[in-house]
């Protein structure tokens, strides 16, 4: 029997026999391995540990030590919720019940759930887990499926596209309970230590708002009650940081429904602090020689066919007919970028050329999918594009590069890296793509940076290197990218004069620092919680006076720390409640004026921290307030110890 070759995380090769499985590298690897194998990942998909390897790939072994362990637990624990569904409503058709990174979910229908049947549901759980019943994939036969998902349209959905053109199909059955799935899952109901199901939404079918509507049961489950009760108190924290709570409590922004889903307001707090993190990224750019540009909302869609946007995005564009004429608005800046490129003739001594704009686009993403800013329609990218000689790549990538990794370290923020490789629905040839896709490569190997491999997430024009990031809750997100291009210079036909005197084709790299400011704007309310540090804050100082007699002093403090956002509570309040009132408002520092500063011509400070320091100089305090905001440090620390 003829061998192939798989590749294994510390960089070996190993050889199995052709139709070799998950399972079969593992016992090649070692006896014990293979009898703890519970699943694989197989080229980055996570996998059933019979499904089979093929020349090449890359295959990491899933054990109950491994990170991957925890979201085959929780696929499980989605069948046991299916099992105890069904126990107790037996007419219910059940749809898809996927693991998540916190979780699983369960799409069903044909049977009224409310938040008060999650108990019962709840406890038949913990009953099949009890019964520690044994999971086990069975293959059966197309016709065999499609009898037995005679009623449900949904499976049936599943078997005539995602299986179709399979003769076997994967199913899991435990005890009286059986579900089309490809798996992995863990070995019995048992190794579930703890569930809990956590609230009841409705979703679309597929996502789509034209199907119908489905409910959605949201869980989560754990090795351990332990675990699971570390997480649900750090959800109960992650409730208090929501950013659409602390959206509303700062008066930062709104998306009311009059104005369309996913299409925030601005409040003028909120704007304070995106104009603030728009002047950073400025700062950035024209320190590495980035030119700002702009570029219209509305475009004609010749230029979205002509970039290749038209076919990769048509179903998430907002298209309008002008004149007989059909019209976009954009779901990308770069199109317009390579336009702006393409006016003028370029010689390779003025190379990089260098562009930059904060640049609106819009997606038309499924309204089920909408979630405050974290996924919205309308959404601003802080938008970069170069233009550079096929040998200037590495040195222009590892600048993109310092410029993220001071945006992440000035928020306090860990990066982690990934490399996202070709996916499945892109343009260009095979070796433009394993081009790219190996410069990348080098820039991350050349530096020494641990990077994780992300196939089929690359961008449909090239790859990609994707930084994502922790928050104060040690949630991941995505974030800041930079992205290789030899197709859109190729499609927009770009070119630049030689040291030879012929055309060549310039290389455009993509980047963004933020990656979107909503998201970002988002991780940042929920990481600081709302405090933000002092030159982000939108009120810097608030000044307290102890009477209406002070009000003319705390004006003329006012005017003396020149151009922060300070503000004077003139309300007719206690200086207690006044204070109260600032903490609640998260303002980074307050200024008390009594009969005695004003004597003086001094202040005292109190910091959100609640630490306080009588008779200082306005100067001083002016003095240290354009150190930290220049500075930009983390926490108000005038008072620091």
């Amino acid at each position: 029997m003829s061998e192939l070759v798989v590749n294994l995380p510390d960089g070996s090769e190993l050889s199995v026999e052709e139709g070799a499985t998950v399972e079969d590298v593992a016992y090649e690897i070692g006896p014990g391995l293979g009898e703890d194998t519970v699943a694989g990942v197989v080229d980055g998909e996570l996998v059933d540990k019979a499904a089979p390897v093929h020349d090449g790939a890359q295959v990491v072994i899933v054990t109950d030590q491994s990170d991957e362990y925890l979201r085959v637990l929780r696929h499980t624990a989605a069948h046991v919720f299916a099992q105890a569904l069904q126990r107790l409503y037996p007419e219910a058709k059940l749809a898809i019940g996927p693991s998540t990174d916190e979780g699983f979910y369960y799409d069903v229908t044909n049977v009224d759930l409310d938040a008060d049947d999650l108990e019962a549901i709840e406890d038949e759980m913990e009953e099949i887990i009890e019964e520690d019943l044994p999971v086990e994939r069975e293959l059966r036969s197309r016709e065999d499926a499609l009898e037995l998902y005679e009623e449900n349209p949904y499976k049936r959905d599943i078997l005539e596209n995602e299986a179709a053109g399979d003769d076997e199909l994967s199913f899991y059955v435990q005890g009286e309970f059986e579900d089309l799935c490809k798996g992995p899952h863990v070995e019995s109901t048992g190794k579930i230590g703890a569930v809990e199901l956590l609230n009841i939404s409705s979703a679309y079918w597929r996502g789509d708002e034209e199907n119908e509507t489905l409910t959605r049961v949201y869980g989560t489950a754990f090795e351990s009650e332990k675990d699971l009760k570390e997480y649900m108190e750090l959800r109960a924290e992650a409730e208090e940081r929501d950013h659409r709570k602390i959206g509303r409590e700062m008066d930062l922004f709104s998306i009311p429904e009059v104005t369309g889903p996913g299409l925030p307001l601005y409040h003028p707090n909120g704007k304070r602090i995106l104009s603030e993190l728009s002047e950073f990224a400025e700062s950035l750019n024209l320190d590495a020689d980035y030119e700002p540009v702009e570029t219209p909302h509305l475009f004609r869609t010749e230029l979205w066919k002509k970039s290749g946007h038209y076919d990769n995005y048509v179903d998430d564009m907002f298209l309008l007919d002008v004149n007989d004429e059909e019209y976009g608005l954009k779901p990308m800046n770069c199109p317009g970028h390579a336009t702006i490129f393409d006016q003028n003739s370029w010689s390779y001594r003025d190379l990089p050329v260098r562009y930059f704009e904060d640049g609106k686009v819009y997606r038309k993403e499924q309204r089920g999918e909408l979630s405050g800013l974290s996924r919205v329609w309308s959404f601003t990218i802080d938008d970069g594009h170069l233009f550079c000689r096929p040998e200037q790549i590495e040195q222009e990538i590892r600048q993109v590069m310092n410029s993220i990794y001071e945006v992440l370290d000035t928020f306090g923020l860990e990066a982690h890296v990934a490399l996202a490789t070709r996916p499945e629905k892109s343009v260009g040839s095979d070796e433009i793509w394993e081009q790219s896709e190996s410069q990348l490569r080098s820039v991350l190997e050349n530096q020494n940076i641990d990077y994780d491999l992300e196939p089929g997430d690359g961008a449909f024009y090239g790859p990609k290197i994707d930084f994502s990031f922790e928050d104060a809750l040690g949630r991941k997100w995505d974030g800041p990218t930079v992205q290789v291009d030899f197709n859109m210079p190729e499609r927009f036909d770009l070119t630049y004069t030689g040291e030879d005197n012929e055309e060549h084709r310039p290389v455009m790299i993509h980047r963004a620092l933020y990656g979107s400011y909503e998201r970002f704007f988002m991780v940042l309310i929920e990481h600081f919680n709302g405090k933000f540090p002092f030159w982000l804050a939108p009120e810097q100082v608030r000044i307290l006076p102890i009477s209406d007699d002070q009000l003319g002093y705390a004006h003329r403090v006012k005017n003396e720390l020149g151009d922060f956002r300070v503000s004077v509570e003139d309300r007719s309040w206690t200086l207690g409640r006044k204070i109260r009132e600032g903490q609640e408002d998260n303002v980074p520092y307050m200024l008390i004026v009594g009969e005695n500063e004003e004597e003086s011509g001094t202040i005292s400070v109190r910091d959100r921290q609640e630490r306080e320091e009588q008779d200082v100089s306005i100067d001083a305090f002016r003095e240290h307030l354009e150190a930290e905001y220049d500075e930009k440090r983390l926490e108000p620390d005038f008072l620091a110890d």
